[in-house]
């Protein structure tokens, strides 16, 4: 046997070995064996480097070193689920499914496995890539930590598709986790405080080899792409069994929602005799068809949704109120508390939200309160214990002046929050827009943190974001803790921030109420920075999904003298204020002010593909049939129920071709 068929066949062995032991759970080789076997592979390797394979499992070992993530578009969005708490909650989910989908409808019960969220991509059965979740749009490049965890397969077995990404979530077992704490505790160091972050945490690590150290496992149950050989989500599971993944074998098929209420109840009782953290259960739609009917929402599925276990709640003392400033100029009230563990970590800390908030609960310094994690991530109060309160208590008086400027607040009327109206001068307003201006999901400028921006504010070289482009090196060397490296790293992130497209960038501006989806609309109906800042509120209106809050933020903001300026330094630095020929490309007014219903099965176009060239001719997609909708467009398998329902309201129902003649 050749040298090359040598190491393919230690290679093929080391997968099957690797497969049945983190996969299956069951060795089938002693680890002495396996590491002899290794061994053979790696010394092979070394001498043929001819022979290289980037799949291979002597990588596993890591080595690399990541110093800055690449920022990956995702292929498809990552959404996250909406979140139920209640038998109530399901009830009304699957009313509003039933008012858009037909016949029977089967639900896939999963459990809510608590990790970080992760995205692999697999092409001609290789892993190519590994991507976290980000902002759903787009994430950080993870694979060199990703190889490292040995239940993810680096080549598949069986008939695999040529393309597509399969989803789930990077957790650290119970045992693993205690382990690894019990080796920090005899070198002398802090143990970690909860699996789930301390495996978030260990896909940033920029040394590959302190990651596979970590008893890391990725359990995955979600495949996306185009023109898979399965039809529903029950199938996807098996499908993703046979390719050599880990897919937690505890999923239920059922058909009505009190079976779902069923599980939920059993897994609350019993989910700590799990190897895992879970933190729920994840109710699906089964059928992709009806999951496809059904759509998403610009942050969730509606054809999925969490059921969150009840939130842990602990008692603990208010010591403080403080007020924080936003961008915005909105005033957070903040309880400082006396520090407390809940659900895995300190708290120390928790939002009051507004002066309504504080008047409701009636919370007074000194007081016992009770504590929860809001979907067990944010802390909020919930309740005050009145026994407990001493007498001497004083209520609570809201603050009438802004604690980093003296400025008296401001409350509009309906607004729940006060505001600082000194938007120029408040140094936590000038920063918190910077701050969101180099976001990822605006400008995406590498090199700079709030740190940085701080920094940069206070020493006079910036007084706003359009600032920033102003920035030279030598400016920036001086500064405390600022390396020439570091220096040269935030130059070139502000220079390269300069192609974003404009609808990132008006998110960017920070205008109140804009946000991404409302910037998207926005870029889209008026092409260019100067249409949109000569438009009035009537005009504004107008637009789809534009309503009158907006539409004053809007025209308040392009009637500041200081903004009009700010826009100026921006255009002269080569910022892109308006849609470029290329997203202009194929861009059509045909279906303006028209809204569709898209249902079926299509033969020429995919379901998404026929979305996208309405919304690029300027129509508008909606999930539901009613009186303000003008077309259906109908495929095959269309429900009967959609077609009587657009019939009876005198809708117009085009097929896939009349619909592609219509826009050609």
């Amino acid at each position: 046997m050749n040298v090359k068929d040598q190491i393919n066949l230690l290679r093929d062995e080391l997968r099957i070995h690797n497969h049945n032991y983190y996969v299956l759970d069951e060795a089938t080789i002693s680890d002495f064996d396996f590491d002899i076997k290794l061994k053979q592979l790696q010394d092979l390797e070394e001498a043929h480097p001819e022979f290289y394979d980037a799949n291979s499992p002597t990588l596993r070992v890591g080595g690399g070193i990541t110093k800055n993530f690449k920022t990956i578009k995702h292929d498809f969005k990552m959404y996250s689920l909406s979140n139920s708490y209640s038998k109530s909650d399901l009830e009304d989910w699957e009313k509003r499914n039933r008012k858009i989908i037909d016949g029977s409808v089967e639900y896939v019960c999963e459990l809510k496995y608590d990790g970080a969220s992760i995205s692999l991509t697999y092409e001609n059965g290789v892993l190519l890539r590994a991507v976290t979740r980000g902002d759903g749009t787009q994430g950080d490049d993870v694979t060199l930590n990703i190889k490292t965890i040995n239940s993810v397969p680096l080549k598949l077995k069986g008939d695999f598709p040529d393309r597509f990404d399969i989803r789930g979530e990077i957790v650290l077992p119970f045992e693993g986790f205690n382990n690894m704490n019990k080796q920090r505790i005899l070198e002398g160091e802090e143990p970690y405080r909860n699996p789930r972050n301390t495996a978030s945490g260990s896909l940033k690590l920029q040394d590959s080899s302190e990651v596979a150290k970590r008893p890391l496992e990725c359990l995955l149950y979600h495949m996306v792409g185009d023109k898979l050989p399965i039809q529903t989500q029950y199938q996807s599971l098996d499908l993703a069994r046979k390719l050599g993944f880990k897919v937690p074998a505890i999923s239920k098929l059922v058909t009505t929602i009190p079976e779902v209420i069923k599980f939920v109840e059993y897994w609350d009782q019993h989910r700590h005799n799990l190897p895992y953290e879970i933190d729920g259960v994840v109710i699906k739609v089964n059928s992709l068809f009806q999951q496809e009917e059904l759509g998403h929402t610009s942050k969730s599925p509606r054809w999925a949704i969490a059921y969150k276990f009840k939130a842990e709640r602990v008692s603990t003392i208010l010591n403080d109120i403080t007020y924080q400033v936003g961008r915005t100029g909105a005033i957070t009230p903040v309880a400082n508390l006396k520090p407390v563990e809940l659900a895995g970590t300190i708290v120390k800390r928790a939002s009051l939200h507004n002066a309504d908030q504080i008047e409701k609960l009636d919370i007074r310094l000194g007081d016992v309160v009770f504590v929860e994690k809001g979907g067990e991530i944010i802390p909020k109060i919930v309740d005050v214990s009145f026994e407990n309160r001493s007498s001497a208590s004083l209520k609570t008086n809201y603050i009438t002046n802004c604690p980093e400027c003296n400025s008296s607040l401001t409350r509009n009327e309906g607004d729940a929050k006060h505001f600082c109206p000194n938007s120029e001068h408040c140094p936590p307003q000038i920063g918190g827009r910077i701050q969101h201006f180099i976001s990822r999901k605006a400008m995406n400028i590498d090199g700079l943190g709030s740190e940085t921006v701080t920094l940069l504010v206070k020493n006079g070289l910036i007084n706003n974001y359009a600032d920033l482009y102003d920035l030279t090196i030598d400016q920036i060397l001086p500064l405390d803790r600022m390396a020439e490296k570091s220096a040269f790293n935030l130059i070139a992130g502000v220079e390269a921030s300069k192609k974003i497209v404009f609808e990132r960038v008006l998110f960017a501006l920070g205008i109140r109420y804009v946000g991404e989806t409302v910037a998207k609309k926005l870029a889209k109906h008026y092409k260019d920075i100067e249409a949109l800042a000569i438009a009035s509120e009537e005009e504004l209106v107008n637009v789809d999904e534009i309503g009158e809050v907006i539409a004053k933020s809007v025209v308040s903001f392009f009637s500041s003298e200081k903004n009009i300026e700010i826009i100026r330094q921006l255009k002269q630095a080569g910022i892109q204020l308006k849609i470029s020929e290329t997203e202009l490309t194929g861009q059509t007014d045909i279906l303006e002010s028209n809204v569709f219903v898209v249902s079926g099965i299509f033969m020429k176009v995919t379901r998404n593909q026929l979305k996208l060239l309405i919304e690029k001719n300027g129509g508008r997609v909606v999930s539901s049939i009613s009186k303000k909708t003008n077309y259906v467009v109908a495929g095959d398998k269309m429900g009967p129920s959609k077609r009587i329902k657009a019939e009876n309201l005198g809708i117009t129902i085009l097929s896939e071709d009349e619909f592609l003649s219509m826009i050609s």
